[in-house]
């Protein structure tokens, strides 16, 4: 499976459509020293690890090379970790539980995170660098929100920085600038080219716009799983 992905990758229908409809974007390899300013990052995201009896992701790049891996040993719901191809941590994504209920704030700590998650060890840890705040669906008429993204790892303050709207149950999401509106990042199904082959809901297409940081991108696949799924 993970061998025809990869050439899978090289040929998608939703790089050539998208590229259609956004001349600036072009393929970028994993072997690129950094990113163009004028190229997008097509990654194929495939819902399953790598490691035998593990729950997690495998994200291939354009030109077919492991770009970030999630494996989780312990199956743990309140804590996961994006990792590069070496398995070196990038990014940890930890729900906080207070009083034993746990809320709708996702926070996201630059790399590793250890030790206990609960609020009253807040000061022992490192801080956020974003908190994820998941739109509650009564309470707001707008069904097409999906979550609202804060700067510096708090909710408190109304102004959001990102927002993601779609449906990720779909995979058709996207990642919105909230003073520009512009898609920062967007997930779309996938499909082959030859055969008409289609993927389901365990691969698909995270398109990640120039300027965006892919493993920021890829953090918001891993929370909007975790939400929804």
């Amino acid at each position: 499976m993970l061998l025809f992905l990869k050439s899978m990758s090289f040929r998608s229908l939703n790089h050539q459509d998208f590229k259609k409809n956004n001349s600036s974007c072009k393929e970028l390899t994993t072997t690129s020293s950094l990113p163009s300013s004028s190229s997008c990052i097509f990654l194929t995201v495939w819902r399953k690890s790598l490691i035998f009896s593990c729950k997690g992701f495998t994200v291939i790049g354009s030109d077919g090379n492991l770009v970030y891996r999630v494996d989780n040993y312990s199956r743990r719901r309140d804590q996961t970790t994006l990792m590069d191809a070496s398995g070196k941590p990038i990014l940890t994504i930890c729900r906080h539980k207070k009083l034993r209920i746990v809320d709708n704030n996702w926070f996201i700590y630059e790399g590793e995170v250890l030790g206990d998650h609960d609020y009253k060890a807040s000061s022992l840890r490192k801080k956020p660098i974003f908190c994820v705040k998941k739109q509650m669906k009564i309470l707001h008429s707008n069904i097409n929100v999906l979550a609202h993204v804060y700067y510096h790892g708090t909710s408190s303050d109304k102004t959001y920085s990102y927002i993601i709207e779609g449906s990720y149950a779909n995979r058709t999401c996207k990642v919105l600038d909230a003073k520009s509106r512009n898609v920062v990042a967007e997930i779309r199904k996938k499909q082959a080219v030859i055969g008409g082959v289609t993927f389901g809901l365990e691969v698909f297409v995270l398109v990640v716009m120039p300027g965006f940081d892919s493993g920021f991108a890829m953090a918001m696949v891993l929370l909007l799983d975790e939400m929804f799924s």
